[in-house]
């Protein structure tokens, strides 16, 4: 890809996307720039990235073709009013924070910018990204199939409606909190049963690691798939049973719904 890649912002998330692209090789390292607000941080992705860097956004705004917004929610109404002017004409503003709409941003960035609304995930940085996308309506099929190449070069990507993507931070942008709480919860239990701390996390990532990509690759239902592995009064139906007695759906769907909630009040 020949296009100029920004980033307005280089934290966790911003870190994941760039180390995604460029071990992909769908972006060079020339290709890129990213302003950061501290020398620190700028230190920091030199040494990473090897990228060029600079604490002026505007600098930023002025060179990308595909000019992502990395910062958080609250800071967004400030950066837009400091680059707004700056955008190249025809540039595709990608903005990753939850609960910032196409309709503020359009009135914020002004009429005829084209925007895309996106929420990652951090497995992006090792190409296993999950990402949701919403486009606005000034953004051509063709240039959806640009940005859809930029996303699933480190991961998975979906467009939905944008009235889903409030909901996308618990299932994906969020989960792999989850899942790394789970694994670490699973590695406890290893250690607590004699196994070393090292081979236990081991042992909880490659079997939540297989697991997924049995659903992914099996099509099958994730509730066939877990009784396949649940024999008649074997071990695994006793702890599938211990899981229900102790609210273990339940948790992690209430964890999602207070993700949603939060998500949709992250600027107010």
């Amino acid at each position: 890809m020949d296009k100029k890649i920004g980033f307005i912002g280089s934290g966790n998330m911003a870190k994941a996307i760039l180390g995604g692209l460029l071990s992909s090789g769908v972006a060079a390292q020339d290709s890129i720039v990213a302003s950061a607000l501290t020398e620190a941080t700028i230190q920091t992705i030199n040494k990473e990235f090897n990228i060029k860097t600079t604490r002026d956004n505007k600098v930023v705004a002025n060179s990308s073709d595909y000019l992502f917004l990395a910062v958080k929610p609250d800071q967004y109404a400030g950066v837009i009013e400091e680059v707004k002017n700056h955008i190249k004409e025809n540039a595709i503003v990608i903005t990753i924070a939850a609960g910032v709409t196409l309709h503020s941003l359009g009135e914020q960035l002004g009429e005829g910018v084209k925007i895309v609304r996106t929420m990652p995930n951090t497995p992006s940085l090792v190409g296993e990204g999950m990402s949701a996308l919403c486009p606005n309506d000034k953004v051509t099929e063709e240039e959806m199939a640009e940005v859809m190449e930029l996303f699933t070069s480190f991961g998975q990507a979906e467009i939905l409606d944008e009235y889903l993507m409030d909901a996308v931070p618990a299932v994906s942008g969020s989960s792999p909190a989850y899942a790394f709480m789970f694994i670490e919860a699973l590695a406890d239990g290893a250690v607590k049963q004699g196994i070393p701390r090292d081979t236990a996390y081991k042992m909880a990532s490659q079997a939540l690691l297989g697991a997924a990509k049995m659903v992914l690759e099996t099509g099958s239902h994730p509730g066939a798939l877990k009784d396949a592995v649940c024999s008649p009064g074997g071990a695994t139906i006793e702890a599938v049973s211990t899981l229900e007695k102790t609210g273990f759906r339940a948790s992690v769907i209430s964890a999602m719904e207070s993700c949603y909630k939060k998500s949709t009040n992250m600027i107010d």
